[in-house]
């Protein structure tokens, strides 16, 4: 699924949240949750009993818990378990606590604002381009990477329409782009870059950003007009999105003697956008 991480702020404390774009749901740490209603200073170990013994009661909501990796206070990502806002309705009812209903109140708050956002693009568009200014991306950035995730999405929207699942699928065609017009897939590409687990997307440059829109624009409109019946004729379909963008890049190099895949990341950029502003 694609995931994109978010904190949020209860009572002044952070809450670590996933927002899955294709099931359209938020996942919150179970831990941070446990962590503010309880007050306790080890809210693992609370979790880990208070899980042990819904388990042994026979608790759906338990066995139906995700594992997803957020980041940890050591910086380093891991494994940790998460719950949808409906199953973790049900969890905060096993845990005595002052702050439940304001916790369910606060809830429902974060689901009605996605929801908001939802009926109205404007509201999610204002929310990133916010985001990334605050992170320091140039104006002239943020507008092709907004307009990235457009095409982004009519893409894959487009691969739903056909059957396809988002997970392996979706991967694997991405990565057939990705091959075909930068002569890296998404690993190889983040490895170029120095990435670990940061957005490639967010860490491209203007020209590399047009060039995988071209890419993933061209694959929609070629899907639309083949009409893939099975995955072989998708990665056909990639393969002819992303060769379109790959003509483009190398007449490009050819004409500016400039290689378009760079391995310039978004920290090293902002940092020296940060050095010149300091030195004006």
């Amino acid at each position: 699924m694609t995931q994109q991480p978010a904190l949020k702020i209860f009572d002044e404390k952070k809450v670590r949240t996933l927002w899955d774009d294709m099931q359209e749901k938020w996942y919150f740490s179970i831990v941070d949750v446990v962590g503010i209603l309880t007050e306790s200073e080890n809210p693992q170990v609370y979790w880990r009993v208070l899980k042990k013994r819904l388990l042994a009661e026979g608790n759906q909501t338990v066995t139906n818990c995700n594992g997803l990796k957020m980041q940890a206070v050591d910086g380093k990502m891991r494994i940790t378990d998460v719950a949808d806002s409906e199953q973790l309705f049900r969890l905060i009812q096993s845990i005595p606590s002052p702050k439940a209903e304001p916790f369910k109140l606060w809830l429902a708050q974060i689901a009605s604002e996605r929801l908001d956002e939802m009926q109205d693009p404007e509201l999610t568009i204002d929310r990133a381009l916010l985001e990334y200014k605050q992170l320091g991306y140039s104006e002239s950035w943020i507008n092709q990477r907004l307009k990235s995730i457009e095409i982004r999405k009519d893409l894959t929207n487009e691969w739903k329409k056909h059957g396809l699942e988002d997970g392996m699928q979706f991967a694997t065609l991405t990565d057939i782009i990705y091959k075909t017009w930068a002569d890296k897939t998404a690993k190889e590409y983040r490895q170029f870059k120095g990435l670990k687990k940061e957005n490639l997307r967010d860490n491209m440059t203007n020209k590399e950003l047009v060039l995988n829109m071209l890419a993933e624009l061209s694959t929609k409109e070629i899907s639309e007009v083949v009409q893939p019946d099975s995955f072989n004729e998708h990665i056909d379909v990639a393969h002819q999105g992303g060769t379109i963008a790959r003509n483009a890049r190398l007449e490009l190099e050819l004409r500016t003697g400039k290689a378009v895949v760079s391995p310039l990341n978004a920290k090293v950029v902002l940092a020296k956008k940060q050095n010149d502003e300091l030195e004006e």
